[in-house]
Parts: structure tokens; sequence; C-alpha cells
């Protein structure tokens, strides 16, 4: 084998793993741009050190614990991503003001297709799109980073116990105690289960397509039908969240008028629907991207509408179009 076709098998090795890594690092540190270099980061230092791999464990295993010590590398600054639900209590309509807080204290969106790979079983396809849910990343933000590494491995990968413990230079006890001390902290924060299923139903997707007529139409009447009494719209980089279909349509009729009008393009992020959220266009014709809204679903009804408003970065990386024409939607 000629040394150009070595280094492209090499190549192609590495890259048949980088989907799965870039969801681990994901579930690790709650960013997709952090996930993404650090994927890199991985892929880079296994490639530079691929003669000192020796086989004796997987290469899938060797990589994974690559890409460990770079998460934890990186979780050493101390940084925890978080969700406005996690920091405040909701802000009623009258006090609502719009406070953006620095990038990196929030949970990020991430694209299905960067994260959740084919598989074929439909019961280990479910287990990863509940573990990549806003609401359970952001639940293991509040774990510390080995405990993290533990708990991904072990309840998500379904890794024994024994390759957790070699992966991370300890013994079983001690894996199986940090499973224990993970698990604890989980049941005390609020991760309940979506009842989103791949590919949605027929009553799921009856129910987004109302949505989508309402919001577009700003029929606030017809969307106050499909929401939750709870439901919570989120809104980063601002801190503020509102629960409650008054206070979320009443937001959205007074410091949220200028979405009138709108259009919702359809995508997939978090495991859940998904919109490419565009604003009527203030300069000319067509409109111009505004959000990526993330759908939580439960019981039939529309629980959460986590709008990320930082658009320069959320429509590259999930690869939408910076302006719709008119006539195209």
């Amino acid at each position: 084998m000629s040394d150009q076709t070595a280094t492209a098998d090499i190549d192609s090795r590495l890259e048949g793993h980088r989907v799965e890594l870039t969801g681990y690092c994901y579930r690790m540190l709650g960013s997709a741009f952090e996930a993404e270099d650090a994927v890199q980061d991985t892929l880079v230092r296994a490639w530079r050190n691929f003669d000192k791999f020796e086989g004796r464990s997987s290469l899938r295993s060797w990589l994974y614990r690559i890409a460990t010590n770079v998460c934890l590398d990186m979780l050493n600054a101390g940084n925890k991503r978080a969700r406005p639900v996690d920091l405040t209590g909701p802000t009623p309509l009258a006090q609502a003001a719009l406070n953006p807080l620095p990038e990196n204290t929030w949970l990020e969106p991430m694209p299905d297709g960067r994260i959740l790979p084919s598989v074929a079983d439909p019961a280990e396809a479910a287990v990863a799109r509940e573990s990549v849910r806003l609401a359970f990343v952001a639940a293991l933000q509040h774990l510390p980073p080995k405990q993290r590494v533990v708990l991904i491995l072990r309840e998500v990968l379904a890794w024994r116990a024994s390759e957790v413990a070699e992966l991370l230079d300890t013994s079983v006890a001690s894996v199986n105690s940090a499973l224990q001390r993970a698990r604890a902290t989980l049941s005390d924060t609020e991760t309940a289960a979506s009842d989103t299923s791949n590919p949605l139903d027929e009553e799921q997707r009856k129910l987004l397509d109302r949505y989508v007529a309402a919001f577009e139409g700003y029929d606030m009447a017809a969307l106050t039908a499909l929401l939750h009494e709870d439901a919570v719209m989120t809104m980063p980089p601002f801190d503020l969240w509102l629960q409650g279909h008054d206070d979320i349509t009443g937001f959205m009729l007074s410091i949220g008028a200028s979405c009138a009008g709108s259009r919702l393009v359809a995508t997939e992020a978090n495991g859940t629907p998904a919109f490419a959220h565009y604003k009527p266009n203030p300069d000319g014709p067509g409109f111009v991207p505004w959000a990526v809204q993330v759908i939580d679903i439960s019981d039939g009804a529309i629980t959460g509408m986590h709008c990320f408003l930082d658009t320069p970065r959320w429509f590259p990386l999930f690869g939408l179009p910076d302006h719709l024409e008119a006539d195209t939607v």
C-alpha cells in the first residue's frame, strides 16, 4: 500500500466516527461549536499518533479516550452551559425585558445530522435522540465532568463498566459509584421524556402543521389552543423566559409583534422538531433569518418553544439559506 493510499485509509477510518464523536462531545460540552472543535482536535491527535495505536483496544474506544481527555481539558475552564429556565424563574409579561447574556452562558442547539449516526435498532435510535434533547443535555451540565463521562458512556452508549474503567484508568467500583451519584443528581432534575417519535406520527404531524399555520398567520387564539397551559418560551441570548400561553401570546403581540407575517421552514435539532424562523425583511422584499426554534411536544400539546436568535451562527450550522424570496414560501 502506498503512503498516499495508507493516509487516505486512515482518514476514512477516522472520519467514519465523526458523527458519533460529535454527539458525545456535544453531550459533554453543551455547545455545538465547542463539540465540533473538540472532535476536530480528537481526529488531529489520532491522525498524528496513529502509528502508536497498537490495537489493544478498538479504534472506536481509542478515539473515545482521546475525545474524553479533550472534553475534560475544555471543561477545566469551569463554564457550565444552561437554558434560561435553569437560571431564573419565569418573567411575568409586565416585567419582560430583553437582557442578553454572553454566548458562553447558553446551551446551544445542534442539527440532528451532525450528532445522530444512522443505526438499525429503533430502540438504540430512540435512546440516542432522547439523550440529545435540550432538557437532557442541560441536566448533564449539573454533573461533575467525570460523572458526565460515566453516565453518557454507560447509560447512553451502553458501554460496560469495565470498558469505562479502562478508558478513565480507574476501577469498576469507582465507575459504578460515579454512575450511582450521577443517576441521583439527574433524578432531581426535570428531564421528562418527549413524546415525539421518529418519524413523527400522524397526530404529531398534524399538531406541527397547525402550529405553523397559527404562527405564520399570527393567530394567537389558534396558537393558544396548541400550547400546554404550562408551556415555556425561551429566547437565548436573552435571559427572559415566559411560561403559560397568556404570557407567551401577550409577548408575541407586544415586544415580539415584528414577527407577524413570518415564515417557518422545517428542520431538525436535538432529536425533536425544529423550524428556521424568517421574519419579513424590513429593508425590502422577502424574509430574513430571525431564529432557530426547537419545539418540545408532550401529551399532544406544545410544551416548549426554544428560540435561538444568534442567526449568523445558527443558520450556517444548519445549512439554512440567509434569505427567502417572497415567491418561494
